[in-house]
């Protein structure tokens, strides 16, 4: 069961946040997850909370004995204690790090170097301010995300959140934002896919940071063709129009972190940028799961 989410204003905030006031640092039982000891706190019975939160801890290790999970890379059986990825492919997971692009974040292959605006976005203009990535897209981290999005690996979506936020506090300050907003999928997508990939990835980033988020202020109204084969000029030609925001008083004087799960060219993201920056924003970066690497 998620933690609550509470829509005021048309922005939606972690209840968790108001309930248990610096939960990140509350103290607990031990052996309770954090989300086992606010259910008990919010319980009017502890004991018959104690009795359930019990029951349920052996039930998790029975069906771990007769059914070990499974990693969602490499499909090897998981030891217990973990959780949906086993170490070897773990360990196959890039983290982006320094030097890389002050605008973009693309990492330069010079170790040597610091860091300093790329070619690209001393061309063109970028209309976010900052764009970061928590890791390469290749390898075990490009295979979970295509689990995640095509086969219906929705689980993945806690270890994935988890990464993103960790992510956030790697580059930049929780202060910086009072609004996340997801890239939107347009409607004939959404349907056909079932749910916006940057959407769960927004409400696990604000369970987890408290910082709140918008699902409905940014809009898709024009369906694009995949992108996946499309060059740098071609995908900004594609997406230009396609964004829109439906309640612009919502992102005035707002600093806004942009999510999405893949950065490939920067065109979606800058697009989505510049309408928000239209809207009244003040401004906008963007965070995303994994990003593609130009070599420089």
């Amino acid at each position: 069961m998620r933690t609550p989410f509470r829509v005021t204003d048309g922005v939606s905030k972690p209840v968790c946040a108001k309930v248990t006031g610096s939960w990140l640092h509350d103290t607990k039982p031990i052996g309770l997850t954090h989300r086992q000891n606010w259910r008990l706190r919010r319980n009017r019975n502890p004991r018959v909370s104690i009795s359930c939160i019990a029951m349920g801890f052996f039930l998790e290790k029975l069906v771990h004995f007769f059914l070990p999970p499974q990693c969602c890379c490499c499909g090897d059986f998981l030891e217990e204690g973990q959780r949906e990825i086993c170490p070897g492919c773990l360990s196959g997971v890039r983290r982006i790090a320094p030097p890389f692009c002050t605008i973009c974040g693309n990492p330069f292959l010079s170790p040597e170097t610091e860091n300093h605006p790329c070619g690209a976005c001393l061309k063109k203009e970028r209309y976010f301010t900052e764009a970061r990535a928590v890791g390469y897209y290749e390898g075990s981290l490009q295979g979970a995300i295509h689990r995640w999005k095509y086969e219906g690996k929705a689980h993945l979506t806690t270890l994935l959140g988890q990464w993103m936020a960790e992510g956030l506090n790697r580059y930049w300050a929780r202060s910086r934002f009072n609004l996340l907003i997801p890239v939107p999928l347009h409607v004939e997508r959404l349907r056909e896919r079932g749910f916006n990939q940057a959407l769960l990835l927004v409400k696990e980033i604000s369970w987890r940071t408290g910082i709140p988020y918008g699902k409905r202020i940014l809009r898709k109204g024009r369906s694009t063709s995949p992108q996946v084969s499309l060059s740098g000029p071609e995908r900004e030609k594609e997406v230009k129009g396609a964004f829109s925001v439906i309640e612009g008083e919502k992102v005035e004087a707002k600093s806004i972190l942009l999510v999405d799960d893949v950065y490939t060219t920067g065109a979606t993201a800058s697009e989505c940028s510049r309408v928000l920056l239209t809207a009244g924003a003040e401004r906008v970066d963007v965070l995303t799961l994994a990003r593609t690497i130009k070599a420089w």
